[in-house]
């Protein structure tokens, strides 16, 4: 049954060829036997995933079913989880329990899905291989000694290895989209505004956004609908229409205006997925649609950017945990001020200290016109590129990431080099654009991810470019042999 895409497992249910607790327990006795190694999870929630199946097969039986009734899921430790650990990869929140669902998961309980569990990851979604998380490392299903990307990591491990057949993830400068490129899975990040925050532990507020990790990009529709609409709690969040975006997805793409921005494919990106991706393009090719050259100027600005405006956005968010509230508090604090210094100085790792400490710094008196002011005229820039580009396309495409998987510890030393794996994802969030990654292929036998950016509120367009491609390529059914 593990093999089973979202949609397969859906249609099983419908069928009564099995229960919603014979496959949750599949998936449970699967996490026992494979997650010791892979660290993919940091909460599973048996019990409690078993009284949803029940509950679930219970609906089934009464005729009250929707799509994804019954089926189980993986969400990611950042969404608030009533009476269930939520700790954002962080020792701040080890022993936080959240008193309330975020909105994705209320969406989640509402479709009658079952939570298998809560996924490791970045702390505090800050990073891009998933090792800065105070619970340890997660490992790429395809090589143990590789990263599986991040900061969704524990997400798109798990469901790589098949021991979930979906996951939520979140995307801040590229965190659903880079580590699915890596671990061989659909990943969408869609457009700012499209699914609620509301319950989403905050990292940087204007580029955040909650997403599908999946097998396909039917699942990945099949997700959207259940996670997109408007919501009065979120004040990003915004008012418009929710299509079905399963509907559109076998259209045709013949006419389809793909971009190719010259700034993705060159100096950086490695020569084996280069050649993997044009051969990606060759068959979007193959389907009618037809290419053109784009040129985003402001490209290379978007790391630097980046690194001020999301700094300076968790650096205030992350005020908040100070010892006095909630997470973590140090031990027999001489004074107030010996509380917040000890208990912040405990409960954050180095990466999420290093990041408040820039973001303080941009932010600060004498400085903020100089770095954070420039930085937002820079995000200007990029938005307006993007925007004379789909004057002359539909869909951009190139790679999700310069590489495939690095290696355990191999970055760690040198954050720059970390922060230059999300380079071709970075600009999407800047411009609030929707984006996904879809699997084209393997170099050095580890999966290269296919990027295409949309216009805005464009998601039905990409999951319908993502899926007629996977209907004459079978990339997304490749799984790592120890788990098949």
């Amino acid at each position: 049954m593990h093999n089973k895409t979202l949609a397969e497992l859906a249609a099983g249910l419908a069928r009564k060829e099995f229960s919603s607790r014979e496959l949750t327990q599949h998936f449970l006795d699967r996490i026992q036997r494979f997650d010791g190694e892979l660290n993919s999870f940091v909460t599973v929630c048996a019990a409690q995933a078993l009284q949803q199946a029940d509950a679930a097969d219970a609906m089934r039986t009464a005729g009250n079913a929707s799509a994804l009734t019954g089926v189980p899921f993986a969400q990611k430790d950042i969404f608030c989880t009533q009476g269930v650990k939520t700790a954002c990869g962080s020792k701040m929140l080890d022993n936080f329990i959240a008193p309330y669902n975020a909105a994705v998961i209320e969406k989640f309980n509402a479709a009658g899905a079952v939570m298998l569990g809560k996924t490791n990851m970045d702390e505090f979604a800050m990073g891009s291989s998933n090792e800065t998380s105070f619970y340890g490392p997660v490992k790429n299903p395809w090589d143990k000694t590789k990263v599986p990307g991040g900061s969704s990591g524990g997400s798109a491990a798990a469901v790589a290895a098949r021991l979930a057949p979906a996951a939520t993830g979140t995307d801040t400068g590229g965190s659903i989209r880079q580590p699915a490129a890596l671990c061989n899975l659909t990943g969408l990040k869609p457009t700012y505004g499209r699914v609620s925050r509301w319950g989403m532990i905050a990292f940087a507020s204007s580029l955040d956004q909650a997403g599908p990790m999946a097998q396909t990009a039917e699942d990945a529709a099949l997700m959207l609908n259940a996670m997109s609409g408007h919501d009065a709690r979120d004040s990003t969040s915004i008012v418009h229409p929710v299509p079905d975006y399963t509907a559109t997805l076998g259209a045709s793409i013949a006419g389809l205006r793909i971009g190719l921005p010259k700034q993705y494919f060159g100096e950086g990106l490695d020569a084996g997925v280069a050649k993997i991706i044009a051969a990606a393009i060759s068959e979007l090719e193959k389907l009618g649609a037809t290419v053109v050259d784009i040129d985003l100027p402001a490209s290379d600005l978007a790391v630097p950017a980046y690194y001020v405006i999301a700094p300076a956005e968790c650096s205030s968010n992350l005020s908040r945990f100070d010892g006095v509230r909630f997470g973590h508090r140090c031990d027999n604090p001489k004074d107030l001020t010996d509380l917040y210094k000890r208990s912040r100085a405990e409960g954050f790792g180095a990466e999420v200290k290093r990041r408040i400490m820039v973001g303080t710094y941009a932010l600060s008196a004498g400085y903020y016109d100089a770095y954070y002011l420039q930085a937002q005229k820079v995000r200007r820039l990029i938005k307006s590129d993007f925007e004379r580009a789909f004057e002359k396309c539909d869909v951009i495409a190139g790679p999700t990431s310069p590489s495939v998987a690095f290696g355990l510890g191999e970055k760690q030393a040198n954050p720059i080099a970390m922060y230059l794996s999300d380079i071709y994802t970075i600009a999407t969030n800047l411009a609030g654009l929707p984006g996904m990654s879809l699997p084209a292929g393997f170099e050095k036998n580890l999966p290269v991810g296919l990027q295409l950016i949309g216009n805005y509120w464009s998601e039905a367009r990409l999951l319908n470019v993502a899926h007629r491609y996977q209907q004459v390529t079978d990339w997304h059914r490749r799984v790592p042999a120890e788990f098949a």
